[in-house]
């Protein structure tokens, strides 16, 4: 391994890693070095998901704090837990998103949009907030907010989450010029559509899938290990010198 990408002696937190991206994204974590920190609102899948990163990389590679990310109490006891079990945290990779509404703006409930902002943008603000103080203490940490090209354009059937993805764009900016002199840095990664069950009413109708595939460059739609390299690349010395940007990563859906 180069040092280039290594995160050897870090401390990962990745939100939603039980399963999809987030799994991808702390499985390639550990296997650079990291210890990581696997968490979502069901003990037993992140217990799991644990279990067979040490399987593969090593006793301590990976432990296990569920959390939801509606709850604020639980973010800071993932933070805290965290810290006491490894010692400090380096990298919080905020994954986990929510989108309970498919369908056109005008029919979307109150309480739906609310979650879909609460638990999209409000919930990484809590998450970095509890984090960034150790980091800044210490003058180094890296942020990576997983959004997405939604945030880049519009849909007649996710605007909600879309808006709450663009949303989280700003704030991978805003924190980047607030932390940027204490040498964190937060960004953002924008993938297209990843064959993920988060995903899935975007991609398993195959006339769908055929729709959203024939205007793409690459043809396909990617994979949640795709997405894993670029987690990697922002946490590690690679991307010492980017800070409060959007990498997309969309096999050319965008252009």
């Amino acid at each position: 391994m180069t040092t280039l990408f290594s995160l050897a002696g870090k401390v990962a937190i990745v939100t939603g890693s039980s399963r999809g991206i987030g799994k991808a994204i702390a499985e390639r974590m550990a296997e650079h070095g990291a210890k990581v920190v696997i968490s979502s609102r069901k003990p037993e899948p992140c217990a799991e998901v644990a279990a067979a990163i040490n399987a593969k990389y090593g006793a301590g590679s990976a432990i296990s704090v569920p959390a939801n990310i509606s709850s604020k109490d639980d973010l800071k006891h993932l933070v805290d837990e965290t810290t006491r079990q490894l010692g400090k945290v380096d990298i919080v990779v905020c994954n986990a998103a929510s989108n309970p509404y498919y369908g056109p703006m005008a029919g979307i409930e109150d309480d739906q949009f609310r979650k879909i902002l609460e638990n999209n943008v409000i919930a990484n603000h809590w998450l970095i907030n509890f984090a960034a103080p150790q980091m800044i203490e210490r003058k180094d940490g890296a942020i990576v907010i997983v959004s997405s090209i939604g945030g880049l354009r519009g849909s007649p059937v996710i605007g909600a989450y879309n808006i709450s993805k663009a949303a989280d764009f700003q704030l991978a900016r805003n924190l980047a010029v607030e932390y940027g002199p204490h040498n964190i840095r937060v960004n953002c990664i924008a993938p297209g559509l990843i064959k993920t069950d988060f995903a899935k009413a975007l991609w398993e109708n195959p006339e769908t899938l055929k729709r959203a595939t024939s205007t793409t460059p690459l043809r396909r739609i990617g994979e949640p290990d795709e997405i894993a390299g670029a987690a990697v690349f922002l946490a590690s010395p690679a991307g010492s010198f980017l800070t409060g940007h959007g990498l997309v990563v969309d096999g050319g859906a965008t252009i």
